[in-house]
């Protein structure tokens, strides 16, 4: 039988040594654990296991080897007496650390914790660890940082009784958590609401052309304020980021005559376009070609006015001198007339004094090679020389001239170019 056996004879620890039996037995095992000496070995689990079982019984109010069956009846000589608030209040203390540990709850960076006490708001929590009595307060989590998204899209009437499809998609945050818990019972539905309503008033007042083609950025823009006006109004606590209009479109049966008519109206755009960029380049050009005869006008203005002035001074100038010697000034304004009126021909005149006659000398065709014709060829010799009727004329008239010249102090003079 083994030594732990109950009921049977060997009640010996086979680690004691010899020992007694277990502690608490009969009275000839009772001196064991005395004599064992300094021979200890392992605890005795079972030993250990009717020890906390005792305790347990002892706090539930059971009694303890003696009330079991079998046993002497009644309370045992060296038992306490029962205490039956020992059980509830373990039980007590114990719930109490469960519920106080239940309340403590960490919040997101990105959220914000809306506090109801008894369904009554208290306070909106931060990030962090945070801690709230539990099934006294209720915190609900929100997150303010996630940008939402919602897209409709609506057939409606437009401002020319014509039906449109509109197709667009709102991007918003939770700008104020406890508006977004409190005011409203389904926010994103309130905002479903409100953004259908603000759709169908913008484009009730505008024209069909205008929402298909230029007018989506109005008709986008007008939604956005219309609509955040309507969330301020109803306190949703949300606030709109962007508002895009996708799509808009005319119904399926007539969407090729309205393709056709957006394509006329883009030509009709491309046209004028082009117009003006030839007017821009035009324009300039003829701007500048009008300052330059501005600015030509202006300095041919004062070349003339300068020249003007100019012989007005050397009028005023000769004026001076000739009122000192006219006789010279005189002859020396003549001289100066004569060299400006022949200084442009091509032919040499020879002045001589007295009755003689004037001559004509050829010499521009001479020097310049030029044929004389009939005139040249009667004049020169076979060998390009002068006629000798000639030479001796230029003598005759050069002995006269230079008697002349002796006795009336006159000269020959030549001007030519």
């Amino acid at each position: 039988m083994a030594w732990n056996e109950p009921g049977g004879g060997n009640q010996h620890d086979p680690w004691s040594g010899g020992g007694g039996g277990r502690r608490g037995g009969s009275g000839n095992g009772g001196g064991g654990d005395k004599n064992r000496g300094g021979n200890q070995g392992p605890p005795d689990l079972d030993e250990a296991l009717k020890k906390f079982q005792d305790k347990l019984n002892g706090m539930l109010g059971r009694g303890g080897k003696g009330d079991r069956p079998g046993g002497s009846g009644g309370k045992s000589g060296g038992g306490k007496p029962r205490n039956v608030f020992t059980l509830p209040g373990l039980l007590i203390v114990v719930a109490l650390a469960i519920w106080a540990a239940s309340g403590f709850y960490l919040v997101d960076q990105s959220e914000r914790g809306v506090v109801l006490r008894f369904g009554e708001f208290q306070e909106v929590v931060t990030p962090g660890l945070q801690w709230n009595p539990p099934l006294i307060d209720d915190v609900r989590m929100v997150n303010v940082t996630r940008v939402r998204s919602l897209t409709q899209t609506q057939s409606m009437l437009t401002q020319d009784e014509n039906i449109v499809s509109v197709e667009i998609s709102a991007q918003y945050q939770v700008a104020d958590p406890r508006d977004y818990v409190l005011n409203v019972r389904d926010p994103e539905l309130s905002l479903e609401n409100a953004l259908d309503s603000a759709l169908r008033h913008v484009v009730g007042g505008t024209d069909m052309i205008d929402i298909l083609t230029s007018g989506r950025e109005i008709l986008g823009s007008s939604v956005n304020s219309r609509l955040q006006s309507y969330l301020d109004s109803y306190g949703t606590g949300i606030l709109l980021q962007t508002l895009n209009v996708e799509s808009t479109s005319p119904p399926t049966a007539v969407q090729d005559a309205f393709d056709d008519v957006i394509r006329a109206r883009e030509d009709r755009q491309r046209t004028i376009n082009e117009g003006m960029a030839y007017a821009n380049a035009i324009i300039p050009q003829a701007q500048g070609q009008a300052q330059r005869l501005v600015e030509q006008g202006q300095g041919y203005r004062e070349s003339v006015v300068a020249e003007a002035q100019g012989q007005a001074n050397r009028f005023t100038a000769l004026l001076t001198q000739y009122g000192n010697s006219p006789d010279l000034m005189r002859e020396r304004l003549y001289l100066d007339a004569m060299a400006e009126v022949l200084g442009n021909t091509e032919k040499v005149m020879v002045d001589v004094a007295g009755d003689s006659p004037l001559m004509y000398l050829p010499l521009d065709r001479r020097l310049g090679g030029a044929s004389g014709g009939q005139d040249s060829d009667a004049r020169l010799g076979e060998e390009g020389e002068l006629d000798p009727r000639v030479l001796e004329r230029l003598g005759n008239t050069q002995s006269s001239s230079s008697s002349a010249s002796n006795s009336n102090s006159s000269g020959i003079r030549r001007e030519g170019r």
